[in-house]
């Protein structure tokens, strides 16, 4: 912080003026500060707001996004390109057609459930059946009070992604969540491909 320059007493207004009779002046003379003109002081009266009604950020849009960024099951199935006929697809989802055979997993452990759908589908495919029904449950739903979204029904989230892999997925045509009068949301419909004749 700068100090703030003293006025000289004429006693020593006379001394600096005999001390520097015979020197050269290198800067040029600043004028000297008197308090008869003291600085100005700032107007601290806030100027007038042409609208004031206006908030900011009123205008700004809001970027919240939800935290569950992954779709449910019923949207990661649903989302899959139709890939058998619309009409038989149409009368599947309504229930109007009548699975072939079914395999029930619901309480079954993973490493139980596995081996089972394999089996189930393999031998579905041998003796050419078109359209099967797989049920999983939907799961039991827990109270938790952790951050994270939980989701519940191993089974129901395992399945379409066990028919999605090797060795099902040739012989794999749609996937469709079952119709409430063969499970809903805890069944799935699994439509197969035809064999090929050899």
């Amino acid at each position: 912080m700068a100090r703030k320059p003293r006025n000289l007493r004429p006693d020593e207004r006379e001394l600096w003026n005999k001390a520097t009779e015979n020197t050269t002046r290198t800067l040029p003379e600043r004028p000297e500060v008197s308090a008869a003109h003291p600085k100005p002081t700032p107007n601290l009266t806030p100027p007038k707001v042409a609208n004031p009604r206006f908030r900011v950020g009123e205008a700004a849009k809001p970027r919240a996004r939800p935290h569950d960024l992954a779709p449910s099951i019923s949207q990661h199935v649903a989302n899959h390109p139709v890939a058998m006929d619309r009409k038989a697809f149409g009368k599947m989802k309504r229930g109007r057609l009548a699975p072939e055979a079914r395999i029930d997993l619901h309480g079954m452990t993973i490493a139980q459930a596995h081996p089972a759908l394999l089996n189930f589908i393999l031998n579905s495919v041998a003796m050419d059946r078109r359209l099967v029904l797989v049920i999983t449950g939907k799961g039991k739903s827990k109270p938790h009070d952790g951050p994270m979204p939980m989701r519940y029904g191993v089974l129901r989230h395992q399945v379409p992604h066990w028919l999605h892999s090797m060795p099902l997925r040739p012989h794999i045509l749609q996937i469709a969540e079952a119709h409430l009068k063969h499970g809903g949301q805890g069944a799935y419909y699994v439509y197969l491909r035809r064999a090929r004749s050899q």
